[in-house]
């Protein structure tokens, strides 16, 4: 596999383990909203996108879809109560990380991130782990609920800044679930797995993933 111009990166069970600050936020969010102890994890799976897990939640627990207003405050909440909650013991950057992150950095590579988190959360859970130095530009699920529009949307920010259009074998997505595997794909782009989430190789191989790491302590494909 030959070296990539760009490779983007998911957050959440790919760079770091949060400790499950981002779900306590939610619960805290819906607790202080609505006085329900909301659990996200009944509502969504590994790999969606923030407001994809917040509607769902919302109608799960309230039985009623929300206003653009009532949605507007939740994500505000949320966000506020993950600063807090990101501070929690539990966080941890993964083996690997930083030295993945600058070696790209050192091929030349423009590095980015592609999350479902929203872009305020997703900057809060790299900062924590001195993460943000690393990616010039980012896609997010406050750029689309979707994950394989997001993804679309990040890989031409990478174009943009690569100055060409770029073919699947110059751009690199890099995450821990079959969600991530599924939007590089949908996105024209090379769909790394990597297992320090919930997922084993093997079922990153099964999910068409065209390399697999087990974590970023191994060799990245191409640098």
């Amino acid at each position: 596999m030959q070296k990539p111009l760009a490779v983007l990166f998911d957050i959440d069970e790919t760079l770091v383990h949060t400790g499950g600050a981002g779900g306590r936020s939610w619960t805290a969010a819906f607790d202080e909203l609505y006085g329900v102890k909301a659990d996200i994890g009944a509502h969504s799976s590994a790999g969606e996108t923030d407001p994809q897990v917040g509607r769902a939640t919302f109608s799960g627990y309230l039985d009623r879809e929300p206003t653009d207003e009532e949605m507007a405050e939740l994500y505000a909440r949320y966000l506020w109560h993950l600063g807090d909650e990101i501070g929690k013991p539990g966080y941890r950057v993964f083996d690997g990380v930083h030295e993945t992150l600058a070696a790209l950095q050192k091929a030349r590579v423009v590095v980015g991130i592609i999350s479902g988190a929203m872009e305020g959360a997703a900057r809060t859970k790299l900062e924590r782990g001195g993460l943000g130095r690393y990616f010039v530009f980012g896609g997010y699920g406050s750029d689309s609920p979707d994950r394989d529009e997001a993804t679309r949307l990040a890989v031409h920010k990478a174009s943009l800044l690569v100055g060409h259009a770029l073919a699947p074998h110059e751009v690199m997505v890099v995450g821990d679930t079959p969600h991530d595997i599924a939007s590089a794909h949908a996105a024209g782009a090379t769909g790394v797995g990597v297992a320090t989430g919930h997922y084993s190789v093997d079922e990153l191989r099964g999910a068409g993933a065209d390399a697999v790491l087990s974590d970023l302590t191994q060799a990245f494909p191409g640098v």
